[in-house]
């Protein structure tokens, strides 16, 4: 039932035991899902009573054979589709067993009734559980649940607005830095015949919950945003029919909190409190005052310690350029970015052969940038996706990394990369399945967020099949892969060097572009060392051929005649590789089409 938030006793939620935040979260994998996509607990070989088949082959596009399917099938993923808490439950050991150790969900609270918000971020309680994805007691059995098997739960949450809980005179207008007239709340039926005035009455599926929300002093009310990069109106605008909340006013050092902000920060140590809960990803950082943010990163980690969660991670939504994310990072307290610009571009590239590795690597030396080692900030400062429910950086042509340019070959190679380069690692659901969303180049999300458990709107433009297979290579491999890197400390946390290779053991350098090809067909190799320990790691790019190539290594941690052994084949096993006095030092390593190795030296 929805509340006023001075019904919330936080002294008594918190006397209860809480677990213990992870020590390093650079040791982690994530895994983020969309709960509307990702299991509705009825998948065979899953729950007794499920009756939804597993997929195979014969099922592709199944739901697209006539014009009207086809329809069907795009219109379903618009809206709701039936994912909910249960079905994240039922799929727990699916996520350990290939590795996962951190859950990221996407946001749970109630949305508005009248627009189908199926993401999550169009909130019209903020206390409530929507019941499209379950309860409370659901989510409460969820966190327990994964923490009984090792898995930390992040939620997804937002500051920045609320979902369409009011209408302007003006129907839609767009920012002009004026504030704009509002005709009143919206009812739940989407109309605006709720009396736009401080705690006005309105029933649980209008206005905006908790009472203390229904303020106008709580909104900037300022209209729809026009230019994104635009500064104030990024900002203070409406993100699309989102509401904007007021956060305050002032310097970054001495930011005055507003109404607004005020019942955020006492939202979020309510869902912290009620949960037990391990961190937040925080949507929209970059539409948020920096003064904001740290006030509320700092509530966040203030509350967190005093429950015993030292370590309780926030990660922010900052788009734009890496530049930008260190500046935030720094200037709020904010923990970790998502690296959803730059970083993950240029690793989609590098492996598809589309540009020099060097394009993504050099993301990593930011020494310059803070002053310190780059692998001591970037290791745990930064979550590295390959794919996400937005590809901001794509523009109006979104898609996963498996749509086009062989991605569907290149994926373990990916995936890693994703895995075993600097920072947090996170995998987006139904990668681990080789899902291939793309869009109609009209700018359209839900293509990359198709259904994982068989719904109106599964993956490859299929319907009533589900995707949850344990003995597919991808998932098999990442399994693997993720195993590696738990077992060695230097996967997790050793500082990373790109390596020049040599075809011929005498002229070495970086991989590059061949006689005009467009595309980069070569073994990429980098390593990973914490103090006297290296690890050396290579993909081929090369759908079609095995490759080998002499790989430098560190000159003072090897000597001549030293046994490097491959414990990670992406095929059948691959023997040892002996130190040779090449180019300082070096290794002939081999590496399987489009596979991935790990060569390592005995301790």
């Amino acid at each position: 039932m929805s509340q006023s938030l001075g019904q919330v006793d936080l002294k008594l939620l918190t006397q209860r035991s809480y677990t213990p935040s992870p020590s390093a979260w650079e040791d982690s994998v994530l895994y983020f899902l969309l709960l509307d996509r990702f299991s509705d607990n009825k998948e065979a070989g899953f729950d007794p009573a499920g009756a939804t088949p597993l997929y195979n082959s014969s099922d592709n596009a199944n739901a697209i054979r006539t014009a009207a399917d086809a329809q069907a099938w795009r219109t379903a993923g618009q809206g709701w589709t039936g994912g909910n808490l249960k079905g994240v439950v039922s799929k727990l050991p699916y996520l350990a067993d290939m590795g996962i150790t951190a859950l990221w969900i996407s946001p749970v609270f109630k949305q508005v009734s009248f627009q189908s918000t199926y993401h999550g971020y169009g909130i019209q309680d903020f206390l409530e559980v929507d019941s499209h994805f379950g309860s409370l007691a659901d989510l409460q059995d969820l966190v327990n649940k994964a923490h009984a098997i090792g898995i930390s739960v992040i939620l997804d949450i937002v500051l920045n607005h609320s979902g369409d809980v009011f209408s302007y005179v003006a129907g839609e207008p767009v920012w002009t830095g004026q504030r704009y007239p509002v005709k009143g709340f919206n009812d739940l039926t989407g109309q605006p015949d709720i009396a736009f005035t401080a705690g006005v009455a309105a029933g649980p599926d209008d206005a905006v919950w908790p009472v203390e929300f229904r303020d106008p002093a709580v909104f900037t009310r300022e209209g729809e945003i026009v230019n994104w990069d635009a500064s104030p109106e990024f900002m203070d605008g409406d993100f699309f029919s989102l509401k904007d909340i007021h956060l305050g006013t002032g310097p970054t050092d001495g930011w005055i909190p507003s109404l607004g902000l005020q019942n955020l920060i006492a939202v979020y140590k309510y869902w912290m409190a009620v949960l037990d809960i391990d961190g937040y990803r925080v949507d929209t950082v970059k539409h948020m005052e920096d003064g904001a943010v740290r006030l509320f990163a700092s509530a966040m980690h203030e509350f967190a310690q005093m429950i015993g969660k030292d370590r309780f991670l926030l990660i922010g939504e900052i788009t734009g350029s890496r530049d930008d994310a260190v500046r935030k990072l720094q200037v709020t307290g904010i923990d970790a970015a998502l690296g959803i610009a730059d970083v993950q571009g240029a690793l989609s590239d590098m492996v598809k052969g589309k540009a020099a590795p060097e394009s993504y690597f050099s993301l990593f030396r930011n020494s310059i940038l803070i002053g310190k080692r780059s692998h001591t900030w970037l290791r745990n400062k930064v979550v590295v996706m390959l794919d996400d429910h937005d590809k901001v950086i794509q523009g109006n042509s979104k898609s996963r990394f498996c749509a086009f340019d062989q991605g569907d070959r290149l994926i373990v190679a990916a995936l890693a990369v994703n895995l075993m380069t600097l920072g947090i690692p996170c995998i987006y659901y139904g990668s681990e399945q080789r899902f291939d969303g793309s869009g109609a180049g009209d700018g359209s999300d839900e293509y990359i967020r198709e259904d994982m458990f068989g719904g109106p709107f599964g993956a490859f433009r299929s319907r009533g099949v589900h995707f949850f297979d344990v003995t597919g290579d991808v998932y098999q491999a990442v399994a693997a892969i993720a195993a590696v890197r738990r077992k060695y400390i230097a996967l997790r946390r050793g500082r990373q060097y790109l390596r020049d290779i040599s075809g011929d053991g005498i002229h070495f350098g970086p991989p590059a572009f061949v006689g005009g090809s467009n595309r980069l067909t070569s073994i990429i190799a980098w390593s990973r060392i914490l103090d006297d320990d290296e690890i050396v790691l290579a993909i081929n790019t090369d759908v079609t051929r095995e490759l080998s190539a002499w790989v430098t290594i560190d000159d003072g941690l090897n000597g001549v005649g030293d046994v490097f052994s491959c414990v990670y084949p992406s095929a059948p096993e691959l023997s040892g590789a002996v130190v040779e006095a090449r180019n300082g030092k070096a290794i002939l390593i081999r590496v399987h089409p489009a596979g991935f190795v790990a060569y390592k030296r005995p301790d």
